[in-house]
Parts: C-alpha cells; sequence; structure tokens
C-alpha cells in the first residue's frame, strides 16, 4: 500500500498537468465568486435592515461591512465551499492522475449520473455542516484549555473531509452501492489532517482539495491493487 507522503509527492508533481491546472482555475473561481456574491446580498440585506432601522450608512459601506464578515467567515467554511465546488470537478482531477498512473483502472471506471454527483455533493455539505454543529458543544466545554476547541474541529474536519476525498474516488470504481471502500481508515483520516492544514494556510488553500483528489487517487488505487494481490 502507498503511504501518505509518497501518495503527497506524486499529487506535488502533477500539479503542472494542464487537467489539473484547469480544475484549479475552474474551482478557485467559482468558490471565490460564490463568496463575492454573499458579499454583495449581504451589503444590500445590511442596507436593508439599516434602513428599516431608521439609519444611513450607505451601500458602499454596508457593502464594505458585508465583505468583512465575508471574509471572517470564509476563513471557516472556505474548505466547506472549495469541497462543495469540487465535488462537480473531482473527475477531472482524478482522470487526470487515472491516466498518468493508472491507465489500466479505465475498465472498471463507470460513468457517474448528474443527479447522483448533485445528490452526493448535497449530502457531503449537509454531513459537514451537521457534524461541525453538533461538535459545538464539545468545543464549548473545552474552550477554557485555549486549544481544546482547535483540536475537536480539526479532528472532525479531518475524518470527514478524508471521507470526501476517498469517496471521490471511490464512487467511479465501485461495482455496487454496498461495496466497502479499499482505502484503510487510517490513511483516510491522515489525508483529511493534510487537507484540513493546507486549508488553513492562505492562498495554498486554493490548492488544498485539488492535491486531497490526487492524493486520494494514489491511495484508493494502490489500496485496491494490494487487495487484488492479496
Amino acid at each position: 500500500m502507498m503511504s501518505l507522503p509518497a501518495a503527497l509527492a506524486l499529487s506535488l508533481r502533477q500539479l503542472g498537468d494542464p487537467a489539473i491546472v484547469r480544475v484549479l482555475l475552474k474551482t478557485a473561481l467559482i468558490t471565490l465568486g460564490i463568496f463575492l456574491i454573499a458579499a454583495v446580498a449581504g451589503g444590500y440585506a445590511l442596507d436593508a435592515a439599516f434602513a428599516n432601522a431608521g439609519l444611513f450608512a450607505g451601500f458602499e459601506y454596508t457593502f464594505l461591512l458585508s465583505l468583512v464578515i465575508t471574509i471572517l467567515a470564509g476563513w471557516f467554511l472556505f474548505r466547506v465551499v472549495a469541497l462543495f465546488v469540487l465535488q462537480f470537478f473531482a473527475d477531472e482531477v482524478v482522470g487526470a492522475v487515472e491516466a498518468r498512473h493508472y491507465p489500466h483502472t479505465r475498465h472498471s471506471l463507470r460513468s457517474i449520473p448528474f443527479e447522483e454527483e448533485v445528490g452526493h455533493a448535497m449530502r457531503s455539505f449537509g454531513r459537514t455542516v451537521l457534524v461541525n454543529l453538533l461538535a459545538l458543544p464539545v468545543a464549548g466545554l473545552l474552550i477554557l484549555s485555549g486549544i481544546g476547541p482547535f483540536l475537536v474541529f480539526f479532528a472532525v474536519n479531518a475524518f470527514l473531509i478524508g471521507r470526501e476525498l476517498r469517496d471521490m474516488v471511490w464512487l467511479r470504481h465501485r461495482s455496487a452501492a454496498d461495496e466497502i471502500a479499499p482505502m484503510g481508515g487510517l490513511n483516510r483520516f491522515l489525508l483529511g489532517a493534510v487537507v484540513v492544514g493546507l486549508l488553513a494556510i492562505p492562498f495554498v488553500n486554493l490548492l488544498a482539495p485539488i492535491i486531497g483528489a490526487a492524493c486520494a487517487t494514489h491511495l484508493v488505487h494502490r489500496a485496491r491493487e494490494k487487495e487484488l494481490h492479496a
């Protein structure tokens, strides 16, 4: 089975692949576009709220306030939105890695219907938001420890993101809905932890979902090959 460092090294080497660059640009632009639309909508909402309260600030000021709020919210929600957007382009990343390193897996490739892609993306988004909300009380109990809340959310999101990245690859190749994915739980969690760490770094966080999807492709296929030859 391939180790995570080896998968990460192979993924970084392929970042210059034109197919990967295209996905990176599309994911980044759409993700940033979503936050910009949210900032504009928030500006109008704040402007209306101030007007109803008898205050007049001017849209340029309410937009600036909304933009600040969106940036702060983006620090926490960027990973959720970026991974949600990537769901729709994941096949391009996975396909680029498979074409270069695992061309023999094309025989097991299945076409995923658009409805299934949307359904999976919505379940992923909902699960991420729900689990993070459920983690809030635990984080609250540990708030006096200082680092406790950070560790709670780090572990929760590492688990969730590792699972989603694995599924991006496995859904393309599984032969039945109940077939168990070959990637081990430890590698899945460690992959998620690496991606969560990268998502916390400004600008690098644009690359994090792409690197994660490429890594997951290596880990799933190498684990699958090990099972087939066991």
